[in-house]
């Protein structure tokens, strides 16, 4: 795909899922590895990359094995470079709900009444201020790389609050505001021109590979 080398091609995937998703569990930090099924989605989407011509000149993912697995498929059935891993794209940290399912959270801990944006999550987890910090510096990171085209293969939490920094939105008291929705190996496509500040919304939550049948 040939692309203007003055600008920034990003594309933002959601993992595959995972034994964590498929046993309806908040993650968070806890490393639940893909199912079968989470591998047969990333295989798909990869799939209908090589058929639409579609390459990246550098991978970059979340080390939490659900990602990283995700980009290594992906990877390899692309020809791609290996994978680079970097902390600052891990999932958000759940705190005492990390890997509990939701039945198990809704018995251990009744939903507070207010929560500001500052405040911890969960208890000891991360807040939505500083989730939305940590996305904007891992954004922030990202572009001090040349102009490219890159895949970020990460997590629902930090890939919206990455989202927020991109669209210029902050992040409001007991979650309010704007939600993106994000299947397993959905994703999303931006495009930067850093001489003049200006971000592109080509697509978010693709995921019409999902409903391609195997042949």
């Amino acid at each position: 795909m040939a692309e203007n080398k003055s600008l920034y091609f990003i594309t933002f995937l959601r993992h595959g899922e995972s034994v964590g998703n498929a046993e309806n569990r908040l993650q968070g930090l806890s490393d639940f590895p893909l199912s079968d099924e989470g591998r047969a989605q990333a295989r798909k989407l990869a799939a209908r990359w090589k058929a639409e011509n579609i390459t990246f000149d550098a991978v970059i993912s979340s080390p939490l094995s659900r990602a990283l697995e995700t980009a290594q498929i992906i990877a390899a059935e692309l020809a791609l470079p290996d994978p680079e891993t970097d902390p600052l794209w891990v999932e958000r940290d759940m705190g005492l709900r990390s890997g509990l399912t939701m039945a198990e959270i809704r018995e251990q801990f009744p939903e507070p009444d207010f929560v500001n944006p500052y405040e911890s999550w969960s208890e000891n987890g991360e807040s939505d201020w500083a989730l939305y910090l940590r996305g904007g510096q891992a954004l922030h990171k990202l572009l001090q790389r040349p102009p490219a085209s890159y895949l970020v293969v990460a997590h629902g939490a930090i890939l919206g609050k990455v989202f927020y920094s991109i669209l210029g939105i902050t992040p409001q008291p007991n979650a309010h505001g704007v939600h993106f929705r994000m299947e397993n190996t959905s994703f999303s496509r931006f495009r930067y021109n850093p001489a003049a500040h200006h971000w592109r919304v080509d697509v978010i939550g693709d995921c019409h590979h999902l409903s391609v049948q195997n042949k």
